[in-house]
């Protein structure tokens, strides 16, 4: 380890304050609270500018509240709250539209858009923000690109299901329950498809970056890349619950085991930066 990437490490190492490591259940409680405020409020007057409201919280919710909790996990992040709502919100967008851009020409061109395509593209999509920010920034721990790749897959997760949310409410001629259905199903699904997909890849990618681009670590990030477009192309291609249950199992399960690999990367890394420090302080 470098004195740069020693120096790096924060003076707490892996400990995380406990209003950051408990902010997702504020997170979760008052964005559910508000949108049963704002369901109830719809139901009793029937006033339809509630409706984009009703969509905004009901997709954004659990992506929001499972950005928080892997924010409040111990790997030391140095990723600012700023950046991370950047890429959230940016990375959403672009996401979104790059995905949409790229399946609309493969539609025009052969007339059916297979489901490896959808996911190349959506999964390319979403990584492109956090790896446009890594030669910009100096957060190049692998963990940071973990968190930034939940954020990304976060934006790009609630976008998407307000997508839905909204061609659901036309085609049910204003059914809220469907409605309902379709955002539960999607938020409560979103963090181990979207967001975990693409924690795995940036995850991998920052590692390389971290390694100087070393050939192994390559292999490692196109592995993670191939195995998370693998994934989201059964995802779109079982739809039975059964199997939605098992790819999220699989999703969350790598997602974790991520984590702790990086978790203990980061307490390892920790009496190495100390050392460092004392001796630039014993120097001076």
């Amino acid at each position: 380890m470098s004195i740069d990437s020693a120096a790096a490490v924060p003076a707490d190492g892996t400990r995380t304050t406990a209003a950051r490591r408990w902010a997702w259940l504020p997170t979760l409680v008052i964005g559910v609270a508000l949108f049963e405020l704002v369901r109830r409020a719809l139901v009793d007057t029937g006033n339809p500018n509630l409706l984009p409201a009703l969509i905004l919280l009901g997709a954004s919710v659990v992506p929001a509240t499972f950005v928080a909790f892997v924010y409040g996990r111990r790997l030391g992040y140095d990723v600012p709250g700023l950046l991370l709502a950047f890429t959230a919100l940016v990375g959403g967008v672009v996401g979104v539209v790059l995905a949409g851009f790229w399946e609309y020409h493969t539609l025009v061109r052969l007339g059916s858009v297979p489901t490896l395509a959808v996911g190349l593209a959506e999964e390319t999509a979403k990584l492109l923000i956090p790896a446009a920010v890594l030669p910009f920034v100096r957060y190049r721990r692998p963990a940071d690109g973990l968190l930034l790749g939940v954020a990304s897959g976060a934006g790009f997760a609630a976008l998407e299901t307000m997508g839905y949310a909204f061609v659901t409410l036309i085609e049910t001629r204003g059914d809220l329950g469907t409605v309902d259905g379709v955002l539960l199903l999607r938020g409560l699904l979103s963090p181990a498809a979207h967001m975990a997909w693409t924690g795995l890849t940036a995850a991998a990618l920052w590692e390389a970056a971290a390694r100087g681009w070393q050939a192994r670590a390559l292999v490692r990030f196109v592995l993670f890349y191939l195995v998370v477009v693998a994934l989201h192309t059964t995802w779109d291609t079982v739809h039975t619950g059964v199997g939605y249950v098992v790819l999220a199992g699989i999703g969350i399960g790598l997602l974790i085991a991520t984590t702790h690999h990086l978790s203990r990367e980061a307490r390892r890394e920790v009496p190495a930066a100390r050392q460092v420090r004392r001796g630039l302080q014993a120097s001076l």
